[in-house]
């Protein structure tokens, strides 16, 4: 068996000790900034029942066995390809290591590996600390970036300690090693930012992201509108409720040709998660095909939520995947292999079918979830448990994971594809809207405030460079004050970034409408590049500026944290 992501993290340290110290030339000692475009001064790969391999060098090249990996310095130096062959050993991981020094003091900002959870900060050293696809490294002669090439071919991730920065590249297939065959992979390809003292941090991670996303997707005007589920959740869905939300929505936007949106959340079909088939005959109520011209005629667009990877459909059960062991009744939905071509063909035709029915914006959800069985805020270093594979062995998961984006692209068309639970990382130039946090909450301000508030804080660099992004809804609720649920509406909509408004029609007050009725005016139009002012210091931050404007935002009221269960 293979060794345990401790042990392999234990080898990799001692391999790097028995090489010798890390050198410096004079030049890097001068500098705050860590070359990494470069041959890396230590690689070892991870195959599947036997861990870490010793990896001999040779100039770009590391090679042991039937493994070599390969570098090759682009673009005249300004990017760094990293390809592996192995046609007989099941590649795991690769582990590349460029030693160099970041003096004491400096602060590093890492991504997350789907949506984030509360929890993105700007942190001193720790060395353990996983950094998906990129980071920053502030220090006093500017904030350098360093980071993956959207559309990678392997889930990436970074560290950084005392002595130099890490790479690891995870090249498995689900929870085994890829069997490549005789192909070469193309893993990803490096990109390395030197910081100036004065271009600040915030600005050097909007240069960062818009080098890691050359062809970003972007629709040609802001998105903006509603979405019922947090005053629903999913209970009592009718068609009589979606037009009663539609004529709220016609009633508050502002009368242009940017028309809104508003969205059906999960609670439209038949089968739990909406499960496909999406098909006429498992619907909760016959008339979602015919609701998209309704709303039409009241001036609002038609989007939709679908669960791709689910279904009922018996076709399906020849499309499971290996990690769905469950056992299921002949009624309950099966986990689809994204792997399988007659499984993304399926996938292909339900969503062509659905934006005939003239929904053009299709909300899809809980794919990371359902193909790695964890969520972002668990997953670490070890994206998935071990021991199981794909139908299709010969792919890495992010190889996979990115052919089924780009099936659910060509399935919805011309169609706006928001991703919800999904790698923003490969999604980018994919999807035009990405949800790049976790929930929030219509009842449960403690949610909001935390996965809203630091969600927007720090993924702003991404917006408009990776897609529009969508920090989730604003909700009104009667378990909230409305003072603490204004500030959320108000940020976002000044932002930016896509708002999508939640309110019960039947209680929203004359107050509330007035409020929301302004903020889609402000959404529905471009705004200024906004920021959070505060953001290394806090966070939760409370100073925002809207282009030349600052505004200040008092996110805990004057109870604080509140821990009240949702």
């Amino acid at each position: 068996m293979g060794k345990s992501r401790r042990e392999f993290l234990a080898t990799g340290i001692a391999a790097a000790a028995a090489a010798g110290s890390p050198k410096s030339s004079k030049a890097q000692s001068k500098s705050t900034f860590v070359d990494i475009i470069r041959p890396p001064d230590f690689a070892a790969a991870y195959v599947e029942g036997v861990g870490r391999i010793s990896l001999t060098a040779s100039a770009q090249r590391w090679q042991s066995g039937d493994v070599e990996i390969d570098v090759e310095e682009k673009q005249g130096r300004k990017t760094l390809a990293i390809s592996v062959a192995s046609p007989r050993s099941p590649l795991e991981r690769l582990h590349l290591r460029w030693w160099g020094r970041l003096p004491e003091g400096s602060r590093f900002l890492g991504d997350h590996w789907e949506r984030s959870y509360g929890d993105l900060e700007w942190r001193g050293f720790a060395a353990d600390r996983v950094m998906p696809w990129y980071f920053l490294a502030a220090t006093e002669q500017g904030t350098h970036g360093y980071g993956v090439k959207t559309g990678a071919a392997a889930f990436c991730f970074w560290q950084v300690d005392a002595d130099g920065i890490s790479l690891w590249l995870d090249v498995r297939n689900g929870g085994s090693g890829v069997q490549l065959g005789d192909r070469r992979l193309a893993a990803a390809e490096v990109v390395a930012l030197r910081g100036l003292p004065e271009t600040s941090p915030f600005r050097a991670s909007c240069e960062l992201c818009s080098v890691l996303c050359e062809r970003p997707r972007l629709p040609e005007k802001p998105v903006y509108g509603s979405n019922n589920w947090y005053y629903l959740y999913g209970k009592n869905m009718s068609a009589e409720n979606v037009l009663r939300d539609v004529e709220q929505l016609a009633e508050l936007s502002p009368a242009a040709t940017n028309l809104p949106y508003m969205v059906i959340d999960e609670g439209w079909g038949k089968a739990r998660g909406a499960a496909g088939p999406w098909t006429e005959d498992n619907l909760r109520f016959p008339e979602v095909p015919d609701l998209p011209a309704q709303m039409k005629k009241r001036g609002v667009r038609a989007g939709i939520w679908v669960r791709p990877l689910i279904s009922v459909d018996p076709r399906a059960k020849e499309w499971k995947l290996t990690r769905d062991e469950n056992a299921r009744s002949a009624d309950e939905p099966v986990i689809i292999d994204p792997s399988i071509p007659e499984a993304l063909d399926y996938l292909r035709e339900g969503l062509r079918r659905v934006t005939a029915w003239g929904y053009e914006l299709v909300k899809h959800d809980y794919s990371t979830f359902d193909i790695l069985g964890r969520w972002g805020f668990s997953m670490g270093e070890e994206l998935t448990s071990p021991g199981w594979h794909f139908a299709d062995r010969t792919k890495t998961t992010a190889e996979i994971v990115l052919q089924f984006y780009r099936t659910l692209r060509e399935g919805v068309g011309d169609a706006v594809l928001l991703g919800c639970n999904t790698v923003g990382h490969l999604g980018a130039g994919i999807f035009e809207l990405q949800r790049i946090g976790d929930d929030t909450s219509g009842p449960n301000w403690n949610r909001t405030r935390k996965m809203g508030v630091n969600t927007l804080s720090f993924r702003l660099p991404q917006h408009r460079r990776f897609f529009l992004a969508d920090p989730d809804c604003a909700a009104f609720s009667k378990s909230v004050s409305l003072e603490l649920s204004r500030q959320w509406l108000n940020v976002v909509a000044r932002s930016g970034t896509v708002l999508f408004i939640s309110a019960d029609p039947a209680t929203a007050t004359t107050e509330e409408k007035a409020l929301l009725k302004e903020a889609l005016s402000v959404a529905s139009r471009i705004q200024p590049e906004a920021q959070a002012v505060d953001w290394m210091e806090t966070m939760t931050p409370r100073r925002w500026q809207f282009g030349d404007a600052i505004a200040e935002f008092d996110w805990f009221g004057k109870e604080g944290v509140d821990f009240s269960p949702e």
